[in-house]
């Protein structure tokens, strides 16, 4: 039985790295900032930048699969060292967990990494989750931390995914070409056109953009869960929704009641 309620938190790669650095000063927010969740939460940590880490140290060709299996393979143990040195302030104990699109295709590799999950939480350890990039084949991949959060939520019975972005929620029209855009801070559904418009995302290691989010979304809604979107730079608008319960900015999905 869960005595908090669960969220898992999504944080992309443009939102960790800067300019081919991890950008520490935002990630010691987001630290600090899941640990003030704890004391509320049972939180999971779906984390990116294993590919923009290993840039750090090794500036390969990131378009090349191999390159990109290198750079993933170079990366996740700097982007968990990272983490573990700011964590330990904290006084945080995390756990790496690679997954990939077979672990959600068969029940008994599925349970596996739920009890894995659940162990971890029920002993006050922070579950850290990537994609592991080393074993996914293309066909495999999910190609955006987004879609893995997703899944991971659903199927660890959170009761909310939150994805901290470079982008501060979902707009009624592009706000890049119409300064008039407004946030949506209610989405009960997604349409197909939606779901299939196009996107850039707007860093070189990011391999998301707005349309993943949707797609996330849209999953989780399917499953009579709820998504929150905001932005991942500035954790005010997180911190007013998770820890005050006021919802300022950013978009929440959840089903029509």
């Amino acid at each position: 039985m869960k005595s908090k309620k669960r969220i898992v938190l999504k944080v992309g790669s443009s939102v960790l790295t800067e300019q081919g650095e991890i950008a520490k000063e935002r990630m010691l927010n987001l630290v600090s900032f899941i640990g003030q969740l704890r004391k509320k939460y049972e939180v999971v940590l779906v984390s990116s930048g294993a590919v923009s880490s290993g840039y750090t140290a090794l500036k390969l060709d990131k378009r090349k699969q191999i390159s990109k299996k290198v750079l993933a393979a170079v990366g996740q143990p700097i982007l968990m060292s990272s983490y573990k040195k700011k964590f330990d302030i904290y006084d945080v104990d995390t756990a790496q967990i690679l997954l990939t699109e077979d672990d959600f295709d068969s029940r008994k590799r599925t349970e596996i990494f739920r009890k894995i999950i659940h162990t971890a939480l029920d002993n006050g350890i922070l579950p850290i989750v990537n994609e592991n990039d080393i074993s996914s084949t293309p066909e495999q991949l999910f190609g955006d931390n987004d879609q893995l959060a997703a899944r991971v939520a659903h199927h660890i019975d959170a009761d909310l995914l939150v994805i901290l972005s470079d982008i501060d929620g979902y707009y009624d029209s592009n706000p890049n070409e119409n300064p008039k855009a407004k946030i949506l801070k209610e989405v009960h559904q997604l349409t197909e056109k939606e779901l299939q418009a196009s996107h850039s995302p707007n860093d070189e290691f990011a391999t998301g953009g707005i349309v993943t989010k949707l797609v996330a979304a849209d999953f989780l809604l399917s499953k009579g869960r709820q998504m929150f979107l905001c932005s991942g730079f500035d954790l005010t608008t997180a911190q007013e929704y998770l820890l005050e319960g006021i919802h300022n900015k950013g978009t929440l999905f959840t089903p029509a009641s």
